[in-house]
């Protein structure tokens, strides 16, 4: 991440509607994984993979101490001795079940097969969070939709970094204190610098 994407990442935070919605929508995801347990599936469109936000979603899962916020990653495409972690496929959206989460993850079009996996994966009983760029027929199966709107200027990393993010505040944190949300994104904003963690 640029220092131009950091500060329009920091810019974020000073209040407006954007950081309200984007809030407004990790706290809904937080209180559908939260009480349930029935787990969080985090899958992306054919041509795009939200490994960075299944990541983030897992620090966040474990400095928040809320462990139902670390995602299980669904790969349309898993590669030869992939480690375990990695290694789910769109299969597993068929074997839904209620209580579970599944947040969606397209910054275009979702494709005909994604859909009705997710159509199914609601029929399933599952709670369905779309993150992306307002796809309709996407946006018809989710219970919640973030979509940035164009004149907002966030692209679909910066809105997962806030996601992510915001996903965890407002909880106790174990053996860490109390964080603000700002202290937290400042330093998030200081870690995207760096190479992927390491079990990613």
């Amino acid at each position: 991440m640029d220092a131009v994407r950091v500060a329009l990442l920091r810019e974020v935070l000073t209040g407006t509607e954007w950081l309200t919605a984007t809030r407004r929508f990790a706290g809904s995801l937080r209180a559908s994984v939260a009480p349930r347990g029935g787990g969080l599936l985090l899958v992306g469109s054919a041509e795009y993979e939200p490994w960075h936000l299944a990541a983030h979603l897992d620090d966040e899962a474990l400095w928040s101490g809320l462990p139902a916020l670390s995602p299980t990653l669904v790969r349309h495409r898993v590669p030869d001795r992939a480690p375990a972690h990695l290694s789910v496929g769109l299969g597993r959206l068929e074997a839904v079940r209620r209580g579970e989460t599944l947040l969606v993850v397209a910054p275009g079009e979702a494709d005909a097969g994604l859909l009705e996996r997710v159509r199914d994966a609601r029929h399933g009983g599952a709670s369905v969070f779309a993150l992306g760029t307002g796809d309709r027929c996407l946006g018809e199966l989710a219970h919640e939709v973030l979509a940035p709107p164009p004149e907002a200027g966030l692209d679909l990393d910066t809105v997962q970094h806030l996601v992510s993010a915001a996903a965890g505040e407002n909880r106790p944190l174990t053996g860490h204190g109390r964080r603000r949300f700002r202290d937290r994104l400042a330093r998030l904003a200081e870690r995207l610098t760096a190479p992927p963690p390491a079990g990613w």
